[in-house]
């Protein structure tokens, strides 16, 4: 992991209370985004549950979060599924008593030409970046149609244009906008938002790792996502963005 991700978020104390008694579940919480977004909720108040599919990860970051105060929790396991995904939401309320917010930012790629493109890495990627948010969002609604809530989907550039040799994030991602706007509409009548965060290159390993040429010049620190994330969830009860971009200042993949 990234510490760098994690620290990157700026604590302010007068928002020490902004999520105060609000219990959040961010998947892939063990680097990047994932990372910034659980130091955000944490310094700002939160029931953090740090989930990832590498446990030693997440128990990372959770272990940082406590040494600063925060109230955490880590739990290891694959969002695709449909067993762990619910088992995780369960532990999440068991452990703190609601589930007010999920953040389905855990994401993954794999960059190939289509007819390199197996069935196997085809179906990685779909379960982790759809089917992951659908079981999630599933389990987590039943619980805040009583309470109200919150999901925020992380999307990507990749849901609004396509380049060469990456169908199966193009598709998983596009996809998964297209269910964060129907989940809006179905679960608005329950006091349940739903945005999706179309959110463009980061400083995190997803990229850095991948591509070390990269022109980090293009990208963002995950920590400014994580404060439009912060942005949105502090609305008006009233009002809710079903959409948002965040994008660096030089992206080149969007417009």
């Amino acid at each position: 992991m990234n510490n760098a991700n994690v620290s990157s978020y700026a604590a302010n104390p007068a928002e020490a209370h902004l999520f105060a008694d609000r219990t959040v579940l961010v998947t892939g919480g063990g680097s990047g985004l994932g990372a910034a977004l659980s130091h955000m909720f944490s310094a700002c108040g939160a029931n953090v549950v740090v989930g990832d599919l590498n446990l030693d990860k997440a128990q990372t970051v959770a272990s940082l979060l406590a040494s600063s105060g925060g109230t955490t929790h880590a739990i290891g396991f694959n969002v695709g599924d449909p067993a762990a995904a619910e088992r995780a939401v369960g532990d999440t309320i068991a452990r703190f008593g609601s589930l007010d917010v999920l953040v389905n930012n855990a994401g993954t790629d794999i960059t190939c030409p289509v007819d390199a493109l197996s069935y196997a890495d085809w179906d990685r990627v779909i379960r982790t970046n759809l089917y992951g948010p659908f079981l999630l969002a599933k389990y987590a609604a039943r619980h805040m149609k009583d309470n109200g809530g919150h999901v925020v989907n992380i999307c990507s550039t990749a849901a609004k244009r396509a380049w060469p040799n990456a169908s199966a994030y193009h598709a998983s991602k596009w996809g998964l906008l297209g269910l964060s706007h129907a989940l809006h509409a179905e679960l608005r009548p329950q006091r349940i938002k739903v945005t999706a965060v179309v959110a463009g290159g980061m400083t995190t390993p997803f990229l850095l790792d991948r591509f070390p040429g990269i022109d980090v010049s293009t990208l963002q620190d995950p920590a400014n996502v994580a404060m439009a994330v912060k942005a949105v969830l502090l609305l008006p009860e009233q009002t809710v963005i079903p959409e948002i971009m965040v994008i660096p200042m030089q992206e080149t993949s969007w417009p």
